[in-house]
């Protein structure tokens, strides 16, 4: 779920039939009633096991439908209109109780990841490797987003992604495999290598490290 508008996590909305607040909840993709969308992402939703609406609602469907299920109280953001929502047991909806928090990071690394993708149109021109070190780095961002990151990689030409991109763990394998095949032609375009004792960039044509003095 990826929004700008965050106002919806500040209502505060109450069961009519039990004077509970109401939790915030994602909305099912389809309106288990007449087969249609809810028109939002999220929906208010009582979820007390003692409002009188659940508890007298098992009876009531029992008696009229015949069958066993029950009733939660249900409002949309910005509307106080209220509506019944039939659940088959007490659990339902619990598990898809929004964290604000959780939400509004999620929002945040989204709308970074936008204003990234939108960075790197300018950033060989720059010579910014900002955007493209968080996109590379940012195991949420799309797949090919991260992929036209570590194109950029080697014509944006700065030294300074080697130890971020060492030393970042890539859940994609492949994505690693790219960007130490980029290192290295970064390394060799700037007549520079790595040494293998502390990893520091030394002269490609130098035989001691000057930071660990180890021959190399």
């Amino acid at each position: 779920m990826a929004r700008t508008d965050l106002g919806y996590l500040n209502e505060i909305h109450t069961c009519p039939h039990c004077d509970q607040k109401m939790s915030c909840c994602e909305a099912p993709q389809v309106h288990v009633g007449d087969g249609l969308g809810w028109g939002s992402e999220i929906l208010y939703i009582c979820l007390n096991d003692y409002c009188s609406l659940f508890l007298n609602g098992w009876r009531n469907i029992e008696e009229k439908y015949g069958h066993h299920a029950s009733y939660r109280y249900m409002e949309l953001p910005d509307s106080t209109e209220g509506n019944f929502m039939m659940v088959g047991n007490a659990d339902a909806f619990k598990g898809s109780v929004i964290n604000p928090d959780d939400l509004k990071r999620q929002n945040q690394r989204y709308q970074q990841e936008k204003q990234a993708v939108k960075d790197l149109q300018n950033c060989v021109e720059e010579k910014n490797l900002a955007p493209v070190l968080h996109l590379i780095l940012d195991e949420g961002a799309d797949i090919s987003n991260r992929k036209q990151a570590i194109s950029l990689l080697l014509q944006v030409n700065d030294l300074s992604c080697i130890d971020p991109l060492r030393n970042h763990t890539f859940r994609d394998t492949s994505l690693e495999m790219e960007c130490n095949k980029i290192i290295g032609l970064l390394l060799k375009k700037n007549y520079m290598k790595e040494c293998p004792f502390c990893s520091h960039l030394i002269k490609m044509q130098a035989s001691k490290c000057m930071h660990c003095k180890e021959d190399v």
